[in-house]
């Protein structure tokens, strides 16, 4: 994607992220390839929805100490940001891809045999790491590899994206009906089969036309398009991950009922970030979808947090859609803001937004044990409308951004984006 110019105009025809979309299917087999294992990889975010009771039970643990599954995931996963694109830039795509994905497998089959919450924590973070590497890196090759164009490529990421949080809460559900140790075998069997699939269709790409350093992201977040659009990105995923790890002990229900929830909440996910997300960005442009998108998110919190079991269950069904649309266009406003390459705009954005992942899961029930059940979803109403207040009061910064000139660079640095 070309930076143009980005904003919100009413008939979207100065939005910069919108280009004709090309079809999605005929794509060579290293794509299929890659989004297959990324479908997998986003599959282990949500895998655990339905089971953190379980594990609660037969770990003997607190909400908030398995809640920390999530925590030491993406704490690992922030982290991490700052050495992906200095690892791909060195070693490939195709070996970075490689090596994540024997990190997940290596880590989610250690997470079946924990013997305590503490073990499955850390083995969760070393999950993290190798899910950094492979998500990270997995868009910039999809990108490269694709036919049709970057437009193409991210809507095939945002379709991996939705698939994989759908299905990941209905694979839990299912494995972790017999067992809560199952879905970690199950998943690091599937990512197995996602390293052999690599291995055989993918072939490594041209290299970046230079070396990422560690700083660089760091550097990246001095331009102001980018800071803004990662600040709001930072409230937005505190109020996301609230939705996704502390929802499931409210509603408070079967592995096979909390799965079924949240695929639904997946399924809508997925359609709001590859179908809805485009057709408002072009007719209404980026900026106003995000910003209201942002604010009937927290509406909906509110709603979830003060309604009965039923309204609770319908809100956390319809905020998939609004984290669809969220997730769809910070994902091109990390992408196309600011004029500094794109492997290392989204690791800079990815190292500030991900640790909001890190603290919601944490915080929520522990709010809840010091307050009550109602707070934790005030809180991350606020985090959301925050982060609307930051779309409106930066919005020239997130729209001259785009304007500026981007350095030349290969397709190898097509993005590194993760989990929109």
């Amino acid at each position: 994607m070309s930076g143009t110019k980005s904003g919100g105009h009413g008939d979207g025809a100065d939005d910069p992220f919108q280009e004709a979309t090309p079809s999605l299917l005929r794509q060579p087999k290293a794509v299929w390839a890659t989004a297959g294992a990324s479908v997998v990889a986003f599959m282990g975010i949500g895998l655990v929805d339905p089971i953190l009771p379980s594990i609660a039970r037969g770990l003997r643990a607190t909400p908030s100490q398995v809640s920390l599954l999530f925590t030491s995931y993406f704490l690992i996963t922030a982290v991490a940001m700052l050495i992906t694109g200095f690892v791909s830039s060195r070693i490939g795509g195709r070996r970075t891809l490689l090596a994540g994905l024997a990190l997940v497998v290596v880590f989610a089959a250690l997470s079946g045999m924990s013997g305590s919450v503490g073990e499955l924590v850390g083995f969760r973070a070393g999950w993290g790491l190798g899910n950094a590497l492979f998500v990270s890196t997995s868009l910039a090759v999809i990108v490269g590899a694709a036919t049709g164009g970057s437009t193409a490529a991210i809507l095939l990421y945002e379709s991996a994206l939705g698939l994989g949080m759908a299905c990941g809460p209905l694979l839990g559900a299912v494995l972790g009906d017999l067992k809560w140790r199952y879905p970690f075998f199950g998943t690091a069997a599937l990512m197995a089969v996602g390293f052999l699939a690599v291995t055989a269709f993918l072939k490594e790409q041209p290299g970046p036309a230079r070396k990422t350093g560690l700083l660089d992201p760091v550097r990246a977040l001095g331009h102001g398009g980018l800071a803004s659009a990662a600040a709001s990105a930072f409230f937005y995923n505190y109020a996301f991950f609230t939705v996704l790890a502390f929802t499931p002990f409210v509603l408070d229900m079967s592995p096979y009922g909390s799965g079924g929830v949240f695929f639904a909440w997946g399924a809508l996910l997925a359609v709001f970030s590859v179908l809805v997300a485009p057709r408002l960005q072009h007719r209404f442009g980026s900026l106003k979808v995000l910003g209201a998108s942002l604010a009937l998110f927290a509406v909906d919190l509110i709603v979830l947090g003060y309604g009965d079991h039923t309204t609770a269950i319908v809100c956390t069904v319809l905020s998939g859609a609004l984290i669809g649309l969220n997730n769809t266009v910070f994902t091109e406003l990390a992408l196309g803001v600011s004029p500094v390459p794109r492997p290392v705009a989204s690791a800079g954005y990815n190292f500030v937004r991900w640790f909001a992942a890190a603290a919601a899961p944490f915080l929520a029930p522990k709010i809840e044990e010091w307050t009550d059940v109602h707070l934790p979803f005030v809180i991350a109403a606020a985090a959301a409308l925050t982060g609307a207040g930051i779309v409106a009061v930066r919005r020239r910064a997130l729209t001259i951004g785009a304007e500026e000139p981007r350095p030349r660079h290969t397709a190898q640095d097509g993005a590194t984006v993760v989990a929109g």
